[in-house]
């Protein structure tokens, strides 16, 4: 279902486009000429992170397989500064991680690839149903994105997939930990599994937010602790957990 296709390392900066042609036509996933396929029928392609510590990333990769779509996942050394070469540039506007690929086409950032892959396979549907859940849905994806930021700051995903353990929290982190709380509080607050009753894509964006905090042993109350644990199992979610990651 899911392929790792490495891109090779050396002195010299990464020659993305060299790198794919030197496989066959089948997992080859860069720019070409397609007479008007199908928009199901072509492989995927997802350039993630190496480390695979992206939330970003994670969200797309659980979406994939939610929906039981084929996809070769390519990871992009953003250290080695891969993303900002000549080739990437090409392949993503925004020189960013996550982005998809199908034949001629490239989107990048999560929540426009994770909304793209709803519309083109929607037997496994990972939004709600209904116009304003799916609103609301968004909305979630979005406020973790762009909010909380002192808190992604000092608890970044090296502690949810690396294991290290952060220092206390700073006075402004503390108040986004408090905000992240209160929302997922009032989200959660009849006790239920799922934000929108059936698990969401919005389950695990939120939960991965609060298991910067549980994952590092920091006060999250009970309720939303079995939530962030009940997210965490998912076998989709297990898969990208699983990855192997290389040495920092």
């Amino acid at each position: 279902m899911c392929e790792i296709r490495r891109i090779p390392q050396g002195n010299a900066p990464m020659k993305i486009l060299n790198f794919l042609l030197a496989f066959s036509p089948r997992s080859v996933c860069f720019s070409r000429v397609w007479r008007s396929p199908p928009v199901n029928d072509a492989r995927l392609c997802l350039y993630v992170d190496a480390q695979f510590t992206s939330p970003y990333a994670m969200s797309v990769f659980v979406v994939l397989r939610e929906k039981g779509v084929e996809f070769d996942l390519i990871p992009v050394d953003l250290d080695a500064g891969e993303n900002h070469t000549l080739e990437y540039a090409h392949l993503s506007l925004t020189q960013r991680v996550p982005t998809l690929q199908q034949d001629d086409f490239a989107l990048s950032e999560s929540s426009a690839i994770t909304e793209y892959l709803e519309d083109s396979f929607p037997d496994i549907p990972v939004y709600p149903e209904g116009l304003r859940q799916r609103a609301k849905a968004r909305q979630i994806q979005a406020w973790l994105r762009s909010d909380l930021g002192q808190l992604r700051q000092e608890r970044s995903t090296l502690v949810v997939f690396y294991g290290h353990k952060a220092p206390q929290l700073t006075d402004l982190a503390q108040e986004a930990t408090r905000k992240l709380i209160h929302a997922a509080r009032t989200l959660l607050a009849d006790g239920r599994e799922y934000v929108f009753g059936e698990w969401s894509i919005a389950d695990v964006d939120l939960a991965l937010m609060l298991n910067r905090l549980v994952l590092n042993g920091d006060a999250v109350p009970a309720l939303l602790v079995q939530y962030a644990q009940r997210q965490w199992q998912r076998p989709s979610v297990q898969s990208w957990v699983n990855l192997q990651r290389p040495p920092l």
